[in-house]
């Protein structure tokens, strides 16, 4: 599973994976970056959630070996870290190793387009001076916190409502567990996707009427 990602502490990753287990009655497993793991409360909560360490090895075990359901933001850091007059605005999918991974594994990559999570913490600009000492890849300051104060801020989003939108999958005609994939056809690959997802977020924000209604 492969979507957009947003919001300073994104809520989309729980609310896709929390809808996931409703339809299909199976776990959902959310890759997310080591250093979420060291944030209080958010990295027990998202331990808790089924998050798990993004790392090829730990996809590949997954998604192969054990044929669970993975969940991943190809953005990376700068989806999260992007200001609201960008929201909405994918930003490049890495390298497609999530494309390399899929084919290893020899399954589909099923995207999904989330509209929502930039209203839930909108991000006002990113103190990325003070983000760098800290060991982080960036340090957002949102409107959160100033309605809600530093630290509750942290924790408590704005009443948006979410929309997801399940495309069709990505099916990849190759024979898994390759030692190596063409390069320049999973980064074909990773872009086509990109771009579907994002003509779809386009669609949906068209027909939205209301931020806070849908």
């Amino acid at each position: 599973l492969v979507a957009n990602h947003a919001a300073a502490i994104p809520s989309d990753a729980p609310v896709i994976m929390h809808g996931v287990e409703e339809e299909l009655h199976r776990p959902c497993y959310g890759l997310a970056d080591h250093m979420i793991k060291g944030v209080p409360v958010v990295g027990t909560l998202w331990s808790r959630m089924g998050g798990v360490v993004a790392h090829p090895d730990n996809a590949y075990r997954l998604l192969r070996e054990q044929r669970q359901l993975v969940l991943v933001f190809p953005e990376g850091s700068k989806g999260p870290a992007k200001p609201y007059r960008e929201r909405y605005q994918l930003r490049r999918f890495g390298r497609g190793g999530f494309v390399q991974i899929a084919m290893r594994a020899g399954v589909p990559v099923v995207p999904i387009a989330v509209v929502g999570a930039e209203e839930s913490m909108p991000i006002l600009f990113n103190a990325g001076m003070l983000a760098k000492p800290l060991g982080l890849p960036y340090l957002p300051i949102t409107a959160n916190m100033l309605l809600f104060g530093p630290l509750l801020g942290l924790v408590a989003y704005l009443p948006a409502k979410f929309k997801l939108r399940v495309l069709e999958p990505v099916h990849f005609d190759v024979p898994a567990d390759q030692p190596r994939y063409s390069k320049s056809r999973i980064m074909d690959e990773a872009e086509a996707i990109r771009q579907r997802i994002q003509e779809e977020l386009h669609a949906m924000l068209r027909q939205r009427q209301s931020v806070w209604s849908g």
